[in-house]
């Protein structure tokens, strides 16, 4: 409201007109507000040229207020900043300019997080204005600076100074900032009755912005107490902030979906606050560039313009620009050659080091789905002489496909058969004359609900156990049992071997808490030498 007031205020003020400063805003009103930074950036050299000290004010007041829209915040400080040698204090028109001003550096402190900076600004822009829409948001702006430092009971004498009709948008804020600085102030305090007035004025108005206010502020309430109603002002407040084209404000809502929504529809928003995150980023570091970009173009036509005055007086001014601009340049060279070197040193690196986890992965593929496999049917054939070679056949094409597809980032595992089957045909290898085998509790019915990958790793799990037993243990009877408990499954594991006295890096065993912990489970290692080794992981369904 206040900025739509004050581009009303500085046309009528503008004395002297310049072509860019007039396209300016025709720029600004159609939303071309880097085309407006470049023509007011322009007219400012103009009124330069004429000696034009409002003209000059009003061009960086507003260059200054454009680059904080985009994000621009020292950009904006230092634009901003130039105003007051331009500008008389003793005079009314020119303290509304400083009034507005003063305004711009409070929200650029604000963007800055640097609030009591601000609340000084907003102050400062109090002192200079008489307007009552210009008195009514900086006393906003301050409650709300005081309601980041926590002081509440100021937040809400500033917020009360705000003057307006009971229906107007003036009223509605007020209303709405006051609620929540109570409620923030006092937990068990009830702002909604006060959020829903405000809401109420908004909607009969069509104030897309307060109503954004209003949804953002219900959706903070409701957050804890009624999670739904939540959800649905967070979802009311996503829409607006969309119509507005408010990416700031659009974020802050898709973060409270992300909270309020189920999994799937928080996974699809969280997406696209990652998208719209980078984007919002990506252009505000574009606009800091191409600001300061024609900071630097104006400037150093500026520098030129001189260095030709200076030519024609002494010669050696010249020489001595020439020299300044050489060194930057040999300055600039190197630094970038520099740069360009140490970039292609890091990116050397991190090839090497992506060569080499793909080296890690693809041995630890092995281990798991070719090695122990190859090692379990070694079993098999030890332990049933009588197995005819087709069988063999069979077991060693089952490696062959799996070692075929190791370059796949999934190795496709599905238990056709049944979980349970294949587990107790996996153990069945292991058992042998000399080695006792007593499985308990599984049962196909506590894996129907398990995902297929939890049972990839729990079968390799298994397996990894089975053959550290097998090849090191001397163990003759081993005992596996399952269990089925409050949304987990829950396996133990015991045998009468050597135990293990330390685990190693290497050790296929220490690999085992990397793969419970990919599945969200937990896993102890209970063993001493010569006494067995008792293992019992667990993870939710």
């Amino acid at each position: 409201m206040f900025v739509s007031c004050k581009k009303i205020t500085t046309r009528q003020r503008v004395q002297t007109l310049s072509e860019n400063y007039t396209q300016a805003w025709v720029y600004r009103d159609s939303g071309k507000l880097d085309s407006a930074y470049i023509s007011l950036s322009k007219a400012k050299d103009e009124f330069l040229g004429r000696k034009d000290s409002i003209g000059v004010a009003k061009s960086l007041i507003n260059m200054a207020e454009i680059a904080y829209l985009k994000g621009d915040y020292f950009g904006s400080q230092e634009l901003a900043t130039q105003v007051d040698s331009y500008l008389d204090s003793t005079k009314k028109v020119e303290r509304e300019l400083l009034s507005s001003n003063y305004n711009t550096l409070g929200n650029v402190s604000n963007g800055l997080e640097r609030y009591e900076e601000g609340n000084t600004f907003f102050k400062k822009a109090i002192l200079y204005t008489k307007n009552t829409a210009a008195l009514n948001l900086y006393y906003n702006n301050i409650g709300v600076d005081l309601l980041y430092l926590k002081r509440y009971g100021e937040a809400i004498s500033y917020f009360s100074k705000s003057a307006g009709d009971e229906s107007s948008s003036t009223s509605a804020m007020k209303l709405s900032n006051i609620a929540k600085a109570k409620w923030q102030q006092n937990p068990d305090f009830n702002p909604a009755p006060l959020f829903q007035k405000a809401l109420s004025i908004r909607l009969s108005d069509n104030n897309l912005w307060g109503q954004n206010s209003s949804f953002a502020h219900l959706a903070d309430y409701y957050m804890k107490k009624h999670p739904d109603s939540a959800l649905l002002y967070a979802q009311k407040m996503y829409h607006i902030a969309q119509t507005l084209v408010s990416p700031d404000d659009q974020l802050e809502a898709l973060q409270k979906l992300i909270k309020l929504s189920p999994q799937k529809e928080a996974r699809q928003y969280f997406e696209i606050y990652q998208n719209l995150s980078d984007s919002v980023q990506t252009a505000r570091s574009a606009a800091k560039n191409q600001f300061a970009l024609i900071r630097y173009e104006t400037e150093k036509n500026k520098a030129d313009f001189l260095k030709a005055q200076a030519e024609n007086i002494k010669k050696q001014s010249s020489i001595l620009i020439r020299n300044i601009g050489i060194g930057v340049l040999i300055v600039f060279s190197t630094a970038s050659y520099l740069w360009y070197r140490r970039r292609q040193k890091i990116l050397r690196q991190e090839k090497e080091i992506e060569v080499k986890n793909t080296e890690i992965k693809y041995v630890k593929k092995v281990h798991d789905h070719v090695a122990n496999r190859i090692y379990q049917v070694m079993n098999e054939i030890d332990n049933r002489p009588q197995m005819d070679k087709d069988e063999v056949a069979e077991k060693l094409d089952v490696i062959y496909h799996i070692s075929r597809d190791l370059s796949y980032e999934s190795i496709d595992t599905k238990y056709k058969q049944g979980f349970a089957k294949a587990l107790s045909k996996m153990f069945s290898s292991y058992q042998s004359a000399k080695v006792n085998i007593v499985v308990n509790g599984n049962e196909e019915k506590i894996w129907e609900t398990v995902q297929e990958t939890a049972k990839e790793e729990v079968f390799t799990i298994l397996q990894e156990l089975m053959t550290n037993m097998k090849k090191h243990s001397e163990a003759d009877v081993v005992q596996l049992a399952f269990q089925h408990e409050q949304q987990r499954i829950t396996v133990l594991y015991s045998d009468n071997g050597k135990g293990i006295q330390h685990f190693s890096p290497g050790n296929g065993l220490k690999n085992t808490e990397t793969r419970i912990k990919s599945i969200s489970g937990i896993i102890t290692f209970d063993t001493k030498a010569n006494e067995g080794l008792n293992v019992k992981f667990s993870f939710p369904i």
